[in-house]
């Protein structure tokens, strides 16, 4: 015990915790996180690639905003097509990934990602009408 604190806190350990999860999500080995050198060429080599999914996806994006116009009413039903909302910077990541790693059959990641982003715009048009319910319910 120290002082009046029943309990001791071990900052070290949790500051090894957290550098430990930061390799890991870095895709780094032990021995490159010692190293400056590694670090700094590899959050480079990361902030390229995602300047690359940004330039992308800005390319992309009115070739692939296919969804359905949002409600005009609350009591609208929903379309039966939401369509697709753009490609997102994630998704372009995941796309480029896709293209560098087969792990899957090829059929399920364009699958997956069609259902997601039709599953975005079905929920973005919901978020919506319910934005419309509550206007209409301030002015009545």
């Amino acid at each position: 015990m120290r002082g009046n604190h029943p309990i001791e806190v071990h900052h070290g350990w949790h500051t090894e915790e957290t550098f430990e999860f930061a390799k890991d999500s870095f895709g780094l080995d032990q021995c490159q996180a010692r190293l400056y050198t590694a670090i700094a060429r590899h959050t480079v080599l990361v902030m390229t690639a995602l300047a690359i999914c940004v330039i992308a996806a800005a390319h992309l994006k009115t070739r692939t905003d296919t969804q359905a116009p949002p409600p005009d009413t609350p009591d609208q039903r929903p379309p039966a097509e939401p369509g697709m909302i753009a490609l997102t910077v994630p998704e372009t990541a995941r796309l480029l990934a896709t293209i560098w790693h087969q792990p899957k059959p090829s059929d399920h990641d364009t699958h997956w990602r069609n259902w997601r982003r039709r599953h975005q715009a079905r929920a973005r048009w919901f978020h919506q009408r319910t934005r419309l319910n509550r206007e209409y319910f301030l002015v009545n």
